[in-house]
């Protein structure tokens, strides 16, 4: 992997780590705001609690090194997390700027899942019995 691509990578994960922690703090902690904006999307209120755990666990799965199939996941249940987000905003007449946050965070995890290092990656090996 060239330098570039690792400079990329860290910078993307770190600014995806960080966002996804913040928000899930935010709707662990059932913020006013938060909760009024869940609602206004007509989801309920227990929601907060489960997506802010996924997200702060998928934080924790992306950075700690190894573990290729957990970050597989975490990256995956970001993406789900993410696309649902955007779809629920849009679904629900949101604007742009409510929009650009889900953005975002999108963006930053499908960057960070591509170039992330064949040492984060599941192995693609085959045996002598497969060939």
């Amino acid at each position: 992997m060239s330098k570039t691509k690792k400079i990329i990578y860290w910078l993307t994960t770190a600014w995806l780590a960080l966002g996804m922690a913040s928000t899930g703090v935010v709707q662990l902690m059932k913020l006013k705001a938060e909760t009024a904006f869940v609602l206004e999307l007509g989801f309920p209120v227990y929601i907060l609690t489960l997506i802010g755990l996924w997200k702060l666990l998928g934080v924790v799965a992306v950075l700690v090194p190894k573990m290729p199939l957990l970050k597989e996941w975490a990256y995956a249940g970001f993406f789900f997390v993410m696309t649902g987000a955007l779809y629920s905003h849009l679904a629900t007449g949101k604007s742009m700027d409510q929009v650009f946050g889900a953005s975002l965070l999108l963006v930053l995890t499908v960057v960070s899942w591509y170039l992330r290092p064949a040492n984060r990656k599941l192995s693609t090996q085959t045996t002598n019995e497969n060939q």
